[in-house]
This record gives structure tokens, sequence and C-alpha cells, in this order.
């Protein structure tokens, strides 16, 4: 049976110095869940937040047999946990590599300022309102912009993003995937069409500039070499690589 656990002080306990914003926000209650199978004394623990889940503690087979359906990444806390996945789903994952970016990255806004001026000919960059929550929703490449978030008030009340329009069409965007209390997890897609134009680049930019003005860090992680490009580009340094899962 697994329970969800309401617990802050255990479960950052159980998460150790596990550097991870979407952790936070679920020990916060801010989005998220956290699920264990002990509710009295958990020695595991899973964080589950849009497409992914985390898992911490002790290696448990039955906590993980309790993973969400449908797409999901899966992130083991070390290599232990690595072999438990392995062994309790054998041949319906896909490992992948991802790459960490440093945290506490300290911008150059001048550059960021720059970079956020480049938007070309044609363009128009806005930042999402209702109207626009709506036409993220539309498209399954431009989805996750906004689709973590429970509910459009949500989105609204905690969440925010910029997007570029090309003739009132969605081409690009970047956004708060999640929020926790001291930022947010930069979320950044563009249409397959569109790509190499530096569209991301402009909304990066512009939504990190606004991170700044709030006193909000903008928290990055990579899903491959190219995000990382783009991450040192506005200014955060790579850390190192590891391994998840994803799951279909």
């Amino acid at each position: 049976m697994i329970y969800e656990w309401n617990e802050p002080g255990r479960a950052r306990e159980l998460f150790g110095n596990w550097e991870e914003t979407m952790i936070t926000s679920c020990i916060e209650n801010v989005m998220g869940k956290l699920y264990v199978i002990d509710n009295k004394c958990p020695k595991s623990i899973m964080a589950c937040l849009g497409c992914f889940a985390f898992c911490a503690g002790e290696p448990s087979s039955e906590l993980l047999i309790h993973k969400p359906e449908g797409f999901l990444i899966m992130v083991p806390q070390n290599e232990e946990w690595k072999k438990m996945i392995e062994s309790t789903f054998p041949e319906h994952y896909q490992r992948v590599t991802r790459f960490a970016i440093k945290k506490h990255t300290h911008f150059n806004v001048d550059h960021l300022t720059n970079l956020a001026k480049g938007v070309p000919d044609g363009y128009e960059m806005c930042r999402i309102d209702e109207k626009l929550y709506d036409k993220c929703l539309q498209n399954q490449w431009s989805e996750d912009l906004v689709a973590a978030f429970p509910t459009k008030k949500s989105f609204l009340e905690q969440g925010l993003g910029v997007v570029m329009l090309k003739s009132g069409e969605l081409v690009a965007g970047a956004s708060s995937y999640t929020r926790y209390s001291g930022g947010i997890e930069i979320e950044v897609d563009t249409r397959a069409d569109e790509r190499r134009k530096s569209l991301a680049t402009c909304c990066c930019a512009a939504l990190i500039l606004e991170c700044l003005h709030r006193g909000l860090y903008p928290s990055w992680d990579a899903q491959n070499i190219w995000s990382v490009h783009l991450a040192e580009k506005l200014g955060y340094e790579f850390s190192h690589e590891y391994y998840a899962y994803e799951f279909f």
C-alpha cells in the first residue's frame, strides 16, 4: 500500500543533500506529491511532480511498482536505486543520460538583456496570460510549458513564462515547469520548424530576467547536450551527467 506523505522534516532527511528544485516543490507542498509505503516511519520515499519521479532513501521495489502511469522520467538517488529500478522493471524502461546544471548562478544582467532584445523581425515575444496558457495546451510540443500545474488558476498565480508568436501562432516559449518558494524550474520548447532562430534564447533570457526581478532563482536541468549549450550561452555552468529512466 502507498501513502501520501506530508512531513517535510523526515522527507528532507530521506532526500539528503539532493539539490533538485522539484523535490523542494514537493517537500514545501507547493506542487507535486510525496509517497511512502510506511506512513509511520518511512525509510523510502518518492517525489512525483509533472512527468518526474525522484526515488530516495532505502531502495524499495514495493514503492517503485506504485509509480504513476503514463510517460515518466524516474531519477534514482544513487547506484543502489539504479539497480532496484532495473531489476523491478526489466526491459520496461529506457535508460537515458541527463545533464545537471550548477545552481546558484550569478547572471550577467546586461548580457541577458541583449539576448532578450534579439527577437527576429516578424516575431513577437509575450508573457503567458490566460489566452496564451490555452494556446500552450493546444499543441503537444508546447503543453509542458504549463501542464505540470494542476489548473490554469494555479499557473497564473504561481507560474510565469514568455512565448514567441509568429502571425499569432505560438512557435517557442520558456516558462516555469514547476515552482517552489525560492524559484522555478525552467521549461523551454520550440516548434520543430522554427528551431535554430534564437527564439528559445530570447525567451529564456527574458524569463531569467523576470525571475531575477522577482527575487526567484531560475533553475535549469538539461535533457540533452543542446540544452547544455543553451544554458551555457545564458550564463549557467555544467555540473555533471546522471542517469534517468524513461517509461512510456
